[in-house]
């Protein structure tokens, strides 16, 4: 019996890490609804900003993720045996397979948590190496376990071997490097004994909750007032129905957040509105500054962001974003699958985040090193590509992703045509003409001529680009391509002989 009960458990373990996956992204468009209804909980700032901050974070391109805390210990397993979850989510593991009081033993681990190999000066190197434009750091991830020295817990990094403050740490760090650091904050919080997952029904349970409601508020203040130099908070964990419920509190949250942090940016997966919509209110407005439902996951077409700021957030593994001691049990991604990720996500006016689970030293994974090196000797050469680029309006390329900047275009080439022959397809209605190409990376001038296909009632003109057949390379390259203001006039293109 005890046997069928663990088993029952496991699996709906795993049902329920299903459905909160799901429940904080998606995978096709949000139809807005045919008609409004009135709110008093939307979105606090309508439509797209357009301040200082909010560009900057629309420039990025590329950014970094890192997931650390106590769960590193384990690395997704214990004495040899996996846990059949995510790394972070470790404390869950129960079953047949999970060891003997587990949850009391893993509760312990911040007492072993001593990594003396961290060195936030070398993890900010190695991401702007890699050329990260910002990083996401998890300051207290559902296990409650805070890499910095909170007030309003004792479950700290102040009271591991360590002691230090990580956060402090890696926010000078990065910001030394000119890399921008936002803030990841889990509002589950198993160590809290307030905290729970059901809406409050009984005096006794609203007013616990109203208690836990105020520890979150009191942590995020506290992460804004000991690092200033933050940019902004990704906020995970706001599915349960205690939370929702709590719209009132949490719209008056966010208000205050902003009010004492000028430029904050939130994404859109911190609060609901009054009827439980999240991500996106009852009118199909978005709430927060960005889409935040990107998770391990692109959108197919560029139609369905609806002209929304977003970020893809994405793992090396197929799932798990802590500390993972053994690769070889799946696939992980190579460097040519995440550039290919990073342009499609920079092709379509979003950004593109890496990542990253260091282990309990202070040490990332040495594949997590080898990807970043990689990824880094790409971006050297191709990073203009990258940054403050935005989805350019043409169809999608056969050979690789358009991004756009000013009156450059830039295709990124995956897929190499036998003749050597990039055919751009450009809109007879276009008001950019191409007038010239080249090679980013070595500046090397390219052969474009306009090519008449004569197809009839043809909305299209193509131009040409041969591309040297003495030019090797064993990743993506870059075509940059100016362009100048003005209409298509075919007759004029086929009299210069371009």
């Amino acid at each position: 019996m005890k046997k069928t009960v663990n088993t029952i458990a496991a699996i709906l373990l795993l049902i329920s890490l299903c459905i909160d996956v799901h429940a904080q992204s998606w995978t096709g468009p949000k139809e807005k609804p045919k008609e409004r209804v009135d709110l008093k909980y939307g979105p606090l700032n309508p439509g797209k900003r357009t301040d200082a901050d909010m560009q900057r974070f629309r420039e990025y391109g590329l950014g970094q993720f890192i997931h650390w805390g106590v769960y590193a210990i384990a690395g997704g397993e214990w004495n040899g045996v996996k846990a059949p979850t995510a790394s972070e989510w470790i404390r869950v593991w129960s079953g047949n397979t999970a060891p003997p009081n587990w949850q009391q033993t893993y509760d312990n681990l911040y007492k072993q948590f001593d990594p003396k190999n961290f060195d936030a000066k070398r993890w900010a190197r190695q991401a702007k190496q890699m050329g990260a434009r910002y990083m996401i750091i998890t300051t207290k991830h559902h296990d409650g376990f805070c890499l910095w020295p909170s007030k309003y817990t004792g479950y700290t990094i102040a009271q591991t071997p360590y002691k230090k403050d990580i956060v402090k740490q890696l926010v000078d760090a990065y910001t030394a490097e000119g890399i921008d650091v936002y803030l990841y904050f889990s509002i589950i919080d198993w160590n809290n004994k307030d905290y729970r997952t059901s809406a409050p029904q009984t005096e006794q349970e609203k007013e616990s909750y109203n208690r836990f409601l105020a520890f979150t508020r009191n942590q995020l203040f506290e992460l804004i007032n000991n690092y200033p130099k933050m940019k902004g908070f990704w906020f995970d964990g706001t599915w349960d129905k205690s939370w929702i419920g709590a719209y009132q509190y949490t719209y008056r949250l966010e208000k205050d957040l902003r009010g004492a942090h000028p430029g904050l940016i939130i994404g859109s997966r911190f609060r609901n509105d009054e009827h439980g919509k999240r991500h996106f209110d009852s009118n199909g407005d978005l709430l927060g500054d960005y889409e935040q439902g990107w998770e391990r996951k692109l959108p197919a077409k560029y139609e369905w962001l609806n002209g929304n700021d977003w970020d893809c957030v994405m793992t090396i593994p197929p799932n798990g974003w802590g500390y993972i001691k053994d690769w070889s049990q799946f696939y992980t991604k190579t460097s040519y699958d995440l550039i290919d990720m990073l342009m499609q996500s920079v092709s379509m006016g979003g950004n593109f985040v890496l990542n990253f689970g260091p282990d309990g030293n202070g040490q990332m994974h040495t594949g997590e090193d080898k990807l970043a090196k990689e990824i880094g000797d790409w971006m050297k050469w191709n990073s203009e590509a990258v940054y403050g680029v935005t989805h350019a309006p043409l169809e999608p390329s056969p050979y690789g992703y358009y991004t756009q900047k000013g009156n450059t275009l830039y295709l990124t080439v995956f897929n190499r045509p036998v003749n050597n022959q990039i055919r751009m397809k450009i809109p007879r209605a276009a008001t950019q003409i191409p007038t010239g190409a080249s090679l980013l990376a070595s500046k090397t001038p390219l052969k474009m001529k306009f090519t008449d296909i004569g197809i009839d009632l043809d909305k299209n003109v193509y131009f040409d680009i041969s591309i040297p057949a003495d030019f090797i390379s064993k990743d993506p390259f870059v075509i940059k391509v100016d362009t100048k203001t003005g209409k298509i006039n075919t007759k004029e293109l086929e009299k210069a002989h371009m």
